[in-house]
């Protein structure tokens, strides 16, 4: 066989290689706290908020009802209570007129929540980030440059909001990460007192094997592809 004819092969030979080597890794970086650190440095760049919000911005994720949706809406009402004064823009494309279109779910979800109907704007063209941002600035024009803005989004997401709206001209911007909570009981249990097959190892008391090496991973996948969109907007100028 020609040299020529070998190359595919020794060329899918390295791709596996390097893509094994990286997977396990991987495998191995989510036995420590690195994944949950990188997720968190994403959240907390730019993220205290020094003044009163005069809008905040509610960047939706999937909709209502969904995981980041419905964790968006709590923490944009809770953020709400605690600045009566603020009026909340949700920024989630759909038709107004549709009663089961997200942006009337999501207001319908903040109202039930506690939040004002008569302080609920929309800006439902915006498709990214980037298009939200874009909408949001020719809304407020005339207040742009100097209202304090407060962005609820997922933890991974408040580094690349930010950026994107002080692109887009605001200055006073802060972000509110929508944190998971975890449960405050203690998880761990005698395996004997279940009972069953004895067979497979005892893992009750091992709370790094049952959740933090599953979520870690998850945390790597989320902050990878953070990381990509991050570039991705930085080469557009977006950001």
């Amino acid at each position: 066989m020609s040299k020529k004819g070998r190359l595919p092969g020794r060329l899918v030979r390295v791709f596996l290689m390097v893509s094994g080597t990286f997977f396990i890794i991987l495998c191995l970086l989510a036995f420590t706290t690195l994944p949950f650190r990188a997720y968190y440095a994403l959240s907390s760049a730019k993220s205290s908020i020094g003044e009163s919000p005069d809008y905040i911005i509610m960047l939706a994720g999937a909709g209502i009802p969904s995981e980041n949706g419905l964790i968006r809406a709590y923490y944009t009402a809770v953020l709400a209570g605690a600045n009566p004064n603020a009026k909340v823009i949700v920024a989630v494309p759909g038709i107004l007129s549709d009663s089961l279109g997200d942006p009337l779910l999501i207001s319908a979800e903040l109202t039930f929540r506690g939040v004002n109907p008569q302080k609920i704007l929309f800006a439902n063209t915006g498709k990214n980030t980037r298009g939200q941002a874009l909408e949001i600035a020719a809304m407020l024009k005339e207040e742009k440059p100097s209202t304090p803005i407060t962005i609820v989004s997922s933890p991974e997401h408040i580094r690349r909001a930010v950026k994107c709206f002080r692109k887009c001209g605001f200055t006073r911007v802060s972000g509110f990460p929508a944190f998971e909570t975890s449960l405050g009981s203690d998880l761990t249990f005698n395996d004997p007192d279940l009972k069953g097959n004895k067979m497979a190892p005892a893992i009750g008391s091992n709370l790094q094997v049952r959740y933090q090496f599953w979520n870690h991973l998850k945390y790597e996948v989320i902050v990878i592809r953070e990381y990509f969109a991050i570039g991705y907007y930085s080469v557009r100028g977006w950001i």
